[in-house]
């Protein structure tokens, strides 16, 4: 009986847990709920499209970068920009990571 050389692959995650331990936003009035639906949605999107570097596991202890932002940002917006921030710092600054 011989034994069939098998191609290696890796398996494609299915899953990718970001865990935010305390999220402080001075000076915002959105909703926290609405935030954090933005947040998972635009996340979620940027990992779709733009992937994340194949030699994980990840972290980012601290979001740098980001910019100022108004105080009278929507829920929606500020969700969106807070999820760029992660995933540029998981990517190496948001450049193209598949």
């Amino acid at each position: 009986m011989g034994v069939t050389p098998t191609a290696r692959t890796t398996p494609t995650p299915r899953e990718i847990r970001v865990e935010i331990g305390e999220l402080v936003l001075t000076g915002f009035r959105a909703d926290p709920d609405r935030v954090s639906a933005a947040f998972e949605r635009e996340l979620t999107r940027l990992v779709r499209e733009r992937g994340l570097p194949a030699d994980g596991p990840w972290t980012a202890d601290v979001l740098s970068g980001l910019p100022p932002l108004p105080a009278g940002l929507s829920a929606r917006r500020l969700g969106q920009e807070l999820a760029r921030a992660v995933h540029e710092g998981l990517c190496g600054r948001g450049e193209v990571c598949s």
